[in-house]
C-alpha cells in the first residue's frame, strides 16, 4: 500500500474533525469578532431584551419562567428565540452563557444608553428609530396584514380601498399603525393602543373593526387570542421591504458582529429552515390591493 501524502493526511483530518463538531458554518466567529473581543453590557454574558408578554410565533415555550408571560424566550422555541440563540452561538456563547430581560416595545427604540446587548421583538427599521439607535441587517422580511371577525363587513373587504370606512388600530409606535395612517388613510381616525394585547382585546369588545399587525403575528390572533377571528389579507409594502432587525444602542461596537453571524446564518440555510419550522403558515393569506 502506498504511504498516504501528509497534507492529504491532514486535510483527511481536518474534514473529520469538521464532521465531528459540526459543518465550518457553525463554528464561532474569529479576529475581533472572537467572543473574548466583544464589547459586552457583561463580560463573558451576551444580555439580550424583548417584550413581555413575547408571543408566537416568535417566541414559544410557555410561561414556565418568571416573569415571563404566555412565552419563554429562554427556551430556544419561536422565530426569533430561535434566531438569537443562532446567533449567540456564532458568537461563541452557549445557551447557559444568554441572560434576558423584558424591555417594553416602545422603549427599545428610545435614544440613550441600553440595558441589553440587543433587542428582538419585530422591531421594523425605519429612518426615524435608526436615528436613535443602531439596527442589525434584517433577520426577517415582513407584511403587514388586517385581523377582523368572522361575519362582519369589513371581513369581505377585497381591496384597501374597501377598508377605509371602518374604524381600524394597532398598537401604538408600531409600522402597523403607521401603515394604516399612511397607506390605508381610513375615513375615521385609527385608536392606538399601549400594547398589542389591548388592541386584540378592542377588537374583540367591538370597539374597533379591525386590527392591522404583522402576517406571523396575524396566525397568532385568530389561531388562539379571537375565536372568531379572521385573517382578511395581507398588505403589500409601499416603500420597499419592511424588514425586522435586532436593536442597539447608538454606536454599539457589537453590531458588525451580529452583522456578520447573520450573513452566515443567511448563507448555510439556517434562516430558512428556522422560517419554515416557525413560521410555516405564513403565505397563506389573500393579497389585498
Amino acid at each position: 500500500m502506498r504511504t498516504l501524502p501528509f497534507v492529504f493526511l491532514l486535510a483527511l483530518a481536518l474534514v473529520l474533525a469538521a464532521t465531528a463538531t459540526g459543518s465550518p458554518d457553525s463554528q464561532a466567529l474569529t479576529g475581533s469578532c472572537a467572543k473574548a473581543n466583544l464589547s459586552l453590557k457583561t463580560a463573558g454574558r451576551l444580555t439580550l431584551a424583548t417584550d413581555n408578554p413575547a408571543f408566537p410565533p416568535w417566541w414559544g415555550g410557555g410561561e414556565t419562567r418568571k416573569p415571563w408571560k404566555v412565552s419563554n424566550p429562554y427556551s430556544g422555541k419561536g422565530y426569533e428565540s430561535a434566531v438569537a440563540y443562532a446567533v449567540a452561538k456564532q458568537l461563541g456563547f452557549s445557551k447557559r452563557q444568554v441572560d434576558w430581560t423584558a424591555v417594553p416595545f416602545s422603549q427599545s427604540y428610545r435614544p440613550g444608553p441600553k440595558k441589553f446587548d440587543f433587542y428582538m421583538a419585530q422591531v421594523s427599521y425605519t429612518k426615524e428609530r435608526d436615528r436613535a439607535v443602531d439596527f442589525s441587517s434584517s433577520y426577517y422580511y415582513v407584511k403587514q396584514s388586517l385581523v377582523a371577525r368572522k361575519g362582519t363587513p369589513i371581513a369581505r373587504a377585497k381591496s384597501i380601498a374597501a377598508m377605509r370606512p371602518y374604524r381600524l388600530g394597532a398598537q401604538l409606535g408600531t409600522t402597523s399603525y403607521q401603515y394604516i395612517v399612511k397607506n390605508i388613510r381610513p375615513t375615521q381616525k385609527p385608536r392606538a393602543f399601549d400594547t398589542n394585547d389591548l388592541a386584540v382585546q378592542a377588537l374583540k369588545n367591538g370597539q374597533i373593526d379591525g386590527i392591522v399587525v404583522d402576517l406571523p403575528t396575524a396566525f397568532y390572533v385568530t389561531a388562539v387570542q379571537v375565536d372568531d377571528g379572521v385573517i382578511v389579507g395581507q398588505f403589500p409594502n409601499r416603500a420597499g421591504r419592511e424588514q425586522f432587525g435586532m436593536v442597539f444602542e447608538s454606536g454599539s461596537k457589537l453590531r458588525r458582529c451580529v452583522n456578520r453571524a447573520l450573513n452566515n446564518l443567511w448563507q448555510n440555510g439556517t434562516m430558512k429552515r428556522l422560517q419554515r419550522q416557525w413560521l410555516a403558515r405564513v403565505g397563506g393569506a389573500p393579497e389585498l390591493r
